[in-house]
Parts: structure tokens; C-alpha cells; sequence
């Protein structure tokens, strides 16, 4: 679907670099020779772009998810629309725990086949494929059995209180993981495509999900055109029904190949030993890092979970906007990964940095804007999710906290995603382990219960957000993810085609 042209950067350009180029730690924001900001902003962008625009409409479809579950029972009965919105809430941390695995593993595979595209190593690249999508397949394949199963037992360890919240919680959860095995492949191939630059495809297949999840979430969730009124359960349906187109069109994508990646089964998913001690010297401090986090925010939510439903509701209807705010960050730290990975393959410490730097301009200029509209709009936006008085007295207040994290989350997200297309996965899994599971949960349990109810749990979360963004910050000027090298790593070729 793409074209070479596409693909290409002003990194392809430039001469390739040597060892000694990747060995000087200082890091600065000066340019490379012959290099300008205007062209650096150009690859940032085109490959950030996509990205931003999916992420950003996928998110808004979550949005509108939680607005419609948030709305049943209407303004006659809101406290339904809030029995809801727990329920659903109750199975956000069990989900994302089991989502780990390939999350781990794709942040492997991403930085393995950017740093194979820097080289010009279009065999390594497609083999890296072929043994992600195994191990996704494999891992996915015995979580979605082992979640089906425990499903129950989850929702209730999260703080399920109530009968009917468990039991509506319990069936969004089931249907959930039934289809775990084509949202973690589709993140895979994902995964791969951002490597090498082609965002654009991954928006696209994606945009089309999620079109068809929110169709498929006004005929099931409210029962029109004769469908079937599932409430909840009828919005876990609706999920999965798009989560599987997206995964037919990328699996079709992949298949017909672009011009540098393409899925060729024929020639077998046999485990690669070398290949597979690459993926998991980067995946597995990436796995540490997403389950240290993942106990950290269970304890945090299992913390909130211990407030009232209001509380809950609200907290639930904040954290979905937050995620809007993600979009952001997310969407060039897929540049800086990707641009920082094809770099140092092509021995061009430089440049890594060079658009590391870039990058965080632009989001930072991007999360400003962001945080503003949170500030004054933030209680409008609440409203929307549910007519509660209290949720949008409440929400209004902490959506304040979310404007002020706007462009200290953005700077940390990119700064991450730099590091991470190093292979650079051991720093910011030791970072995630004081923040996330030792500074956020403590201080919300100290605060929560000196009564400071909701807003006590926000404080916690900024501190671990300012606190993580200072640590990323000061790993990355330490230079030190330059050093890092592959097993059996290749000298990159002239040419990247």
C-alpha cells in the first residue's frame, strides 16, 4: 500500500556513521551538518501524523463508548448509567495486566525492525515479523483461555462490590478476552509497520474499526433497528466486532507487503533463536517494566475503587479523558522510536537525538494547547458522560490536574519512546518501578485516607507523572542508550531500499 518514497527520510540521505559516532555520550540540541530543523520536522510529522489522527479518533471512539454506556438509563435514572460506567471501570487494570505480554513483546519488535531499516536489512526485518507474530499468537492464545476463565475472580479482587456491577462487569470482561487474540495480533503488525515509517496504513485500518465499533455500539448497546438491548455486554461486542476488522485488513496489508515488510508465511514461523534472544533482551525489561506498572495502577485503582460509586464514576469518566490527552505523546513517541531506532542502525547517534529533540517540541507545543481547553472546558466535557450534579461538580475540579500534567506527560511519553527505539527498556523499566509502583499508590492510599477522597488520588498520580518525566529526562542526557548493540548485529548498507 505504501510506496518506497513514502518511507524515505532525510536520514536516508546521509552518510552512515561509525561505532565511534554512537560512543560520545554528551547529548545536545545541536544539528548535524547539512541538516535543517524544517526537514526534521517534515519526517517527524509525516510519520506522527497518522498516528496522531488514529490514535486520536480511537480514543474519541472510547470516548463515545463510555459517553453512551455512561448513558443509559438516561437523565430519569442516571444511577444506572453510573452502575455502568463502574462496571466497566472494574475491568480496565485486568485487561491492560493481561495485555502485557505482547505489549512487551511489540516494543521488541518495533525497536528490532527500525533498527533493521537503519541497516538496510530487509530479510532480519520480515523474520523479526514472522517470530512476533508467532509469540503473540502463542501468549494471546493461552491468556484469552486463562482470562475467560478467571474472569469473575478478577473483577471482584478489583473492588466489585455490588451483585449486578460484578455480574454486568463480568460478561464485559468475558466477551473482552474471547477476542484477545486479533487485538494483539493487529498490535503487532502495528507494531512492525510504525517501524519503518508507514503510520498512515495502521490510521487507516484502524479508523475503519473504529467506525464499525461505534455503529455496532448504538445498535447494541441501546437495542435500535431491532438489534438485541445488551447494555454493557452489548458494548464489549461492539469492540470486538471492530478490533476483528482491523485485524483482517492489517492481516491482508502485511500479506500484500510494502516496500519493505511483508509477511511471508511460506517460509515458516520456526523459532529463531537469535531473533528471539533480541526480542526478549528488549521485551522482557519492557514486560518488567508494563507489570511492575500494571501492579502499581491495580493498587490504585483497587484504592478508588474503595471511594464511593460517584467517586469511582467520576475517576473512571476523568481517566477516559486523560487517555484522549495520551493521543498526543503516543503518537510522536511513534516517531521519536522509530526515527531514534533507524538512526542508531545507520550508526547515527546524531541524529537519533537530533530528532528526539524535534519531536519534543512539537508534542510539547501540541499538550499546551491541549491543557487549555482542559482548563476552561474540562466540567463541559465531563457532562457529557453522565448528568450526575456531583460527577460533574467533581470532574470539573480534576480536570484541572489534567490540564497542569498536559506537557510534562507529552515530554515524558516522547522522551520514553526515544529511549525505548534504542533498546534502551532496563532505564525506564527501573523508573516505572519508583513512580508507579511505589510513589502513586502510597501517596494516594496516605492521601485517600486522610480524606481527601478523589482528589487525593490525583495528587498521587501528578506526583508519579512530574516525578517520572524528571527521571526519563535525565536517562536520556545521559547519552548512555547510545551504547546499546544487538546480538549479531549487521553494518548498515548504503541504501535503505
Amino acid at each position: 500500500m505504501q510506496t518506497k518514497k513514502a518511507l524515505s527520510t532525510t536520514l536516508d540521505r546521509l552518510p552512515l556513521g561509525d561505532a565511534s559516532m554512537n560512543t560520545d555520550l554528551k547529548v545536545s540540541n545541536k544539528l548535524p551538518e547539512g541538516v535543517r530543523s524544517k526537514e526534521l520536522y517534515k519526517d517527524i510529522i509525516h510519520i506522527a501524523w497518522p498516528s496522531f489522527i488514529e490514535l486520536l479518533l480511537t480514543q474519541l471512539a472510547s470516548m463515545v463508548d463510555m459517553m453512551m454506556v455512561g448513558g443509559i438509563g438516561g437523565e430519569a435514572n442516571p444511577q444506572l448509567g453510573l452502575d455502568a460506567l463502574t462496571a466497566v471501570g472494574l475491568t480496565t487494570q485486568p485487561k491492560f495486566l493481561l495485555m502485557t505480554a505482547f505489549v512487551a513483546m511489540n516494543t521488541g519488535i518495533t525497536a528490532l525492525i527500525a533498527r533493521y531499516k537503519g541497516q538496510g536489512d530487509k530479510e532480519k526485518a520480515n523474520l523479526v515479523l514472522r517470530q512476533g507474530i508467532m509469540i503473540t499468537f502463542l501468549s494471546t492464545l493461552l491468556l484469552s483461555v486463562l482470562g475467560v476463565i478467571f474472569s469473575r475472580p478478577m473483577v471482584v479482587f478489583m473492588g466489585g462490590k455490588e451483585e449486578a456491577i460484578i455480574n454486568q462487569a463480568t460478561v464485559y470482561l468475558q466477551i473482552q478476552l474471547a477476542g484477545f487474540a486479533t487485538v494483539a495480533l493487529t498490535s503487532t503488525i502495528t507494531a512492525a509497520l510504525r517501524a519503518v515509517g508507514d503510520s498512515r496504513t495502521c490510521m487507516v485500518y484502524n479508523l475503519i474499526a473504529n467506525v464499525v465499533n461505534v455503529i455496532f455500539n448504538w445498535l447494541l448497546i441501546g437495542g435500535n433497528l431491532g438489534f438485541p438491548e445488551l447494555g454493557v455486554a452489548g458494548a464489549s461486542i461492539a469492540t470486538v466486532i471492530g478490533q476483528l476488522v482491523a485485524f483482517v485488513i492489517a492481516l491482508c496489508v502485511i500479506l500484500h507487503g510494502n516496500s519493505f515488510l511483508k509477511l511471508e508465511p511460506k517460509k515458516g514461523f520456526k523459532p529463531n533463536k537469535s531473533t528471539l534472544s533480541n526480542i526478549t533482551a528488549i521485551g522482557l525489561p519492557a514486560a518488567a517494566e508494563q507489570l511492575l506498572m500494571r501492579a502499581g495502577m491495580v493498587i490504585f485503582a483497587k484504592t478508588v475503587a474503595s471511594l464511593s460509586t460517584t467517586s469511582f464514576a467520576t475517576h473512571q469518566v476523568c481517566m477516559n479523558i486523560q487517555a484522549l490527552s495520551f493521543m498526543t505523546g503516543q503518537a510522536f513517541a511513534v516517531s521519536a522510536t522509530s526515527l531514534v531506532g533507524q538512526s542508531l542502525g545507520r550508526k547515527r547517534s546524531d541524529m537519533a537525538q537530533a530528532y528526539c529533540s524535534k519531536t519534543r517540541n512539537i508534542g510539547f507545543g501540541v499538550a499546551v494547547l491541549l491543557g487549555l481547553t482542559f482548563a476552561f472546558f474540562g466540567g463541559d466535557i465531563v457532562s457529557l458522560y453522565n448528568k450526575d450534579a456531583a460527577v460533574i461538580e467533581m470532574g470539573g475540579r480534576i480536570m484541572l490536574f489534567v490540564a497542569l500534567l498536559q506537557p510534562f506527560q507529552t515530554s515524558q511519553f516522547i522522551i520514553a519512546g526515544g529511549l525505548r527505539g534504542a533498546g534502551d527498556t532496563k532505564s525506564t523499566a527501573k523508573i516505572t518501578t519508583v513512580t508507579v509502583l511505589i510513589v502513586r499508590p502510597v501517596v494516594a492510599l496516605i492521601l485517600v485516607n486522610a480524606g481527601l477522597d478523589l482528589y487525593g488520588a490525583w495528587i498521587a498520580l501528578a506526583c508519579d507523572q512530574l516525578l517520572r518525566t524528571a527521571l526519563v529526562f535525565l536517562r536520556y542526557k545521559s547519552g548512555k542508550w547510545k551504547l546499546i548493540k544487538l546480538k549479531n548485529e549487521a553494518k548498515p548498507t548504503a541504501s535503505n531500499a
